[in-house]
């Protein structure tokens, strides 16, 4: 078992370095949201509980990441000031900082940490060409660039927890209308409240002609095909790379310019080889991460139920 032991725990490490940058003891913001005099926007029992608190939020996220880079705006926001390629695992930790925050800190938490990002956003400006020809000016906070950001998370969480997670309460619908509020604190004005609506909208941005692929797209894509992990977890993200491009509509891995993993014509199981590396990933990580230990905390301290 020494082997085994010894294996679990660098994996686990490795995992926890990749998502927040530390390992062995969770970083310095985690056991903060134990702070905090009021419940924040989401409780246990929530549809965002229950969605960010799947492992599935690992391909969702890979496929986010995908879906935003359509946008030849918000890929440009990422690709010309974010820094991704130099720092991609302080790009991801800062962002799963965000999300971790909304979802289990308290109201003040969750806005000064949004605060924190506009502020951040302010000096990403610049222009890109769209999928029409038309030049165009971007800022990072503006409400067009972040309601596709929004929209493309929902959807992609959503996606992903259908597949690889479990029953959400109140439905997709919920999850949509709850994490609303996190689109409203970015500044997203009048975000879609149900699925049907999500989809609507991005059916709207395919017609629109905005979206565009070109060389610099092509290029991220690889990158997120291809990014500088450890060794140990190169395998297992190979696999779940394959199923967020799987989870795809069709136009959009044609866009993307990538094609489902198979032999031939025949796609390669890639659905069911995720949720065996899912289960890895639930197994060295644990059901219940530090971020919602950490707010069950400051719920239990201010008297809700659990």
């Amino acid at each position: 078992m020494g082997p085994m032991r010894n294996y679990l725990t660098e994996y686990r490490h490795e995992l926890q370095r990749t998502f927040t940058g530390t390992s062995g003891t969770p970083p310095e913001w985690v056991p903060r949201l134990a702070e905090g005099n009021d419940a924040g926007y989401h409780l246990p029992g929530s549809a965002v509980w229950a969605v960010h608190g799947h492992v599935a939020t690992i391909v969702a996220g890979i496929r986010v990441l995908l879906m935003q880079a359509l946008h030849p705006g918000a890929l440009a926001g990422v690709y010309e000031h974010s820094g991704f390629q130099k720092d991609p695992l302080g790009r991801l930790a800062n962002t799963v900082r965000w999300i971790f925050t909304v979802t289990y800190g308290s109201t003040e938490a969750a806005e000064a940490a949004t605060a924190r990002v506009r502020k951040i956003h302010e000096r990403v400006r610049g222009t890109y060409v769209d999928g029409n020809g038309v030049l165009r000016e971007y800022a990072a906070n503006d409400p067009e660039l972040l309601r596709w950001v929004h929209v493309t998370y929902a959807d992609s969480f959503i996606t992903a927890n259908r597949i690889w997670g479990r029953p959400i309460p109140g439905g997709p619908d919920a999850y949509v209308r709850e994490w609303a509020a996190a689109g409203r604190l970015m500044g997203v004005e009048d975000p879609p409240l149900t699925e049907a609506q999500v989809r609507d909208e991005l059916e709207q941005w395919c017609a629109s002609g905005i979206l565009r692929a070109d060389e610099r797209l092509a290029e991220t894509v690889s990158f997120i095909r291809y990014p500088p992990l450890s060794p140990l977890l190169k395998p297992g993200y190979t696999i779940l790379f394959s199923a967020a491009v799987a989870s795809l509509e069709p136009k959009y891995r044609e866009m993307l310019g990538i094609r489902r993993a198979g032999i031939g014509p025949v796609p390669l199981p890639v659905i069911t080889a995720a949720r065996a590396v899912l289960g890895m990933v639930r197994f060295a990580l644990g059901s219940h991460g530090p971020s919602e230990q950490a707010a069950r905390r400051r719920l239990q301290r201010l008297g809700y139920a659990a």
